[in-house]
């Protein structure tokens, strides 16, 4: 039996052990631990391409569509899990297109562990430096904590840190045909000093744990931001959104993420996942071509 296929009985089973029997009434903490583990998943020594887009939108006969050529940049991005439970992520993303940002890259820490600040890196292939995003307030000069000048920042991408928020389950409702939970999380005071949103509220399918729309709102209960998921595909056990697009209401501008590739289940080197990647091409390189060669042994 493959490594994966043991994972995803396990996976299952772990799901039917943590679900409460039906007639029990999950939590709205419950079904937010349960959207996280499902999503962490697929971090677990993965190797995804995705393909980004950005442009400014406008409704047209009544959908909301592109109201410019997009702005489209392909990326690529490996991941592990670690620590305690396997809940924190290491990541690194380098962009493949176009030719001009080749080699602009993010690394990434993610903890699970509330008050534990995340840390995230940027690499500027121009410039030939590493800069240092600072987490939440400071007074640091960053760059701005968007993810590859996408509408996502790293707060939209976060996971873990749930102890941070008052998780409310708001009613169970339907989303594009869907059942669906309507969850709302609102952070705590030393949170929201870290936070651009006072609330969100998530719509997380019931059967594949998958947020299929989530709404942020500003200090004043605006909706500023907007979530919409769609194409939830079963791949490798794992439920996944293959696109998620993020509109941000107050600049009129959207992003889309396509999956376009996910393998899972790799040998990642834990050294890959370090500042090295970033700033040495060949080095770099080398390990990609070592991860591409798994896959295709797998395939």
């Amino acid at each position: 039996m493959k490594l994966k296929e043991i994972l995803g009985i396990v996976c299952m089973t772990a799901l039917a052990f943590n679900t409460p029997s039906s007639g029990a009434e999950m939590t709205g903490l419950q079904i937010m631990q349960m959207m996280e583990d499902a999503q962490r998943a697929t971090n677990d020594s993965s190797f995804t391409r995705l393909k980004l887009s950005s442009c400014k939108f406008g409704v047209k006969k009544g959908r909301i569509a592109c109201a410019e050529k997009p702005r489209v940049k392909v990326l690529e991005s490996v991941s592990v899990n670690h620590g305690k439970d396997n809940k924190d992520t290491k990541s690194v993303s380098i962009t493949l297109e176009p030719a001009s940002e080749r080699g602009i890259g993010m690394l990434s820490y993610a903890y699970d562990e509330a008050g534990r600040d995340n840390q995230t890196w940027l690499y500027l292939s121009a410039l030939g430096r590493v800069k240092r995003i600072a987490g939440g307030d400071s007074d640091e000069d960053t760059e701005p904590a968007s993810l590859f000048g996408s509408e996502f920042t790293t707060e939209d991408t976060d996971t873990g840190k749930l102890a941070e928020y008052q998780i409310t389950l708001l009613e169970e409702t339907k989303q594009r045909g869907r059942e669906v939970w309507k969850v709302q999380a609102i952070p705590n005071a030393e949170r929201a000093k870290k936070s651009r949103y006072s609330r969100t509220v998530h719509y997380i399918d019931k059967e594949r744990y998958v947020p299929l729309r989530s709404e942020m709102y500003d200090k004043y209960d605006k909706e500023i931001k907007r979530t919409m998921a769609s194409r939830v595909e079963l791949i490798n056990d794992n439920w996944v959104a293959r696109s998620v697009t993020m509109m941000n209401l107050v600049s009129n501008r959207l992003s889309n993420m396509a999956l376009v590739e996910l393998y899972v289940d790799l040998d990642i080197r834990d050294d890959f996942l370090t500042q090295r990647t970033l700033t040495d091409s060949a080095y770099r390189e080398a390990n990609l071509e070592r991860l591409r060669a798994q896959i295709e042994k797998g395939d």
